[in-house]
């Protein structure tokens, strides 16, 4: 059995649908269930023994350690994170309890476990930290894609809780031997993505008619990643990456946040004809907006042979129609909490 922090999230979701699909292994899934964890999201897995859900904490390192004495699993997925920059801005507290009080006490607790193993099992054991490329911080136009060699350069409440969280994964591989792995990834995108986010954001908005708010002139720069192909790459790193090692996560797809939101507006003409481009509305961007992230993701297919299955061009057409499909799921997690966050962060920016 694995063990999966977050996995009622968007990215633990896809993760854990894909390992019930292409694994007989069990999979223990523990999520606090805040605003971004949705049940809803696993409802085609209920009664399946494969997957074990329990509701938690991973700040509360007494239940973690009765759970991994109880299930004994031979390796950790750690995906629970506070992941919104907006949402750290107004709120910056959440992201440093989550992010680094909560993985320190899930290190803690790991720690513990793994001591007393027998030596086999030490030895096969595995912690698996998921990071992102924002704790990189900023690019110039023109300079070389991140490599894991890069520099920690935060410049958001968010990614400076998971540098710090990175930071003490590293630190539990050299003191106490703890074998980490640590994956950086650049943006996700794909079904059952929390409709704060661009891609959900943009699509739900054109198709309820509401503005398509991009911030400052949208030539802000991600390099964009289908969650499939993510959940794949954790996959590998988990069989065969090397403990204490850093490894990249990257579409190879390169967009600026504008061609993003005109794509999506070109793929739903096509499916529901309106003239989603008008919607467009340029808004004051956010503080510190980092200008560009890229990934270099060479070493990942180098050593352990992954490479992205998708381009942005097939990705983003399933992604797309995915929210076409499954818009009693958009209505069910659109609820009065994401009304009123809807409201604090893009109702007072004004229109440029």
């Amino acid at each position: 059995m694995i063990l999966i922090t977050g996995g009622a999230g968007f990215i633990g979701t896809n993760f854990i649908l894909d390992w019930v699909r292409q694994s007989d292994e069990g999979i223990l899934n523990l999520d606090k269930l805040t605003y971004a964890g949705n049940l809803q999201n696993l409802a085609s897995l209920a009664g399946n023994p494969q997957h074990i859900f329990t509701h938690g904490d991973i700040c509360d390192q007494e239940k973690v350690t009765a759970l991994l004495n109880r299930y004994r699993p031979r390796a950790i997925i750690h995906m629970a994170a506070e992941s919104h920059v907006d949402r750290s801005i107004h709120g910056p507290e959440d992201f440093v309890q989550t992010n680094i009080t909560g993985t320190f006490r899930l290190l803690e607790a790991a720690r513990h476990y793994w001591k007393d193993l027998t030596p086999p099992q030490k030895a096969h054991f595995r912690f698996l930290h998921v990071s992102t490329d924002e704790v990189f911080g900023s690019l110039d136009q023109q300079a070389p894609a991140f490599t894991e060699n890069h520099c920690l350069r935060p410049n958001s409440p968010y990614s400076a809780s998971k540098a710090a969280s990175d930071c003490l994964v590293r630190a539990y591989f050299h003191t106490y031997g703890l074998p980490v792995l640590t994956t950086h990834c650049s943006n996700n995108y794909g079904a059952y993505q929390f409709p704060e986010k661009l891609i959900p954001l943009m699509i739900t908005n054109a198709l309820a008619g509401k503005p398509l708010p991009i911030y400052g002139d949208g030539q802000q720069i991600r390099d964009w990643l289908y969650v499939n192909d993510h959940c794949s790459a954790i996959r590998r790193v988990l069989e065969q990456g090397q403990p204490g090692e850093t490894y990249n996560i990257g579409g190879w797809n390169e967009k600026p946040n504008l061609e993003i939101v005109h794509t999506i507006c070109d793929i739903l003409q096509t499916y529901r004809p309106a003239d989603y481009h008008a919607l467009i509305t340029f808004i004051t961007d956010r503080p510190g907006h980092d200008r560009r992230y890229a990934i270099d993701a060479r070493k990942i297919e180098r050593e352990l042979g992954w490479k992205p299955a998708e381009t942005f061009a097939t990705g983003i057409e399933k992604t797309v129609h995915w929210y076409l499909e499954n818009q009693d799921w958009v209505a069910n997690v659109q609820s009065g909490d994401y009304r009123k966050w809807v409201e604090i962060n893009y109702d007072g920016r004004s229109i440029q």
